[in-house]
């Protein structure tokens, strides 16, 4: 059975570099397995973005 762990990343956008930030940052969590599986605006963000990840996780010896 497949098992997923999750994260949640915080983008505000207050300068005009913020989207270049984003990129950045979400190419780094994707070269770790990463993937974005939805981004939603946020006010406790700041009025910026929030972003929720998974990635599947690697369990050692268990069995189907």
């Amino acid at each position: 059975m497949k098992t997923f762990e999750y994260d949640i990343l915080s983008f505000p956008m207050t300068r005009k570099t913020s989207l270049a930030d984003m990129r950045t940052g979400l190419n780094e969590k994707g070269a770790d397995g990463w993937e974005v599986v939805s981004i939603s605006s946020s006010e406790f963000a700041n009025i910026g973005l929030t972003v929720f990840l998974k990635r599947e996780t690697t369990t050692i010896g268990a069995t189907a």
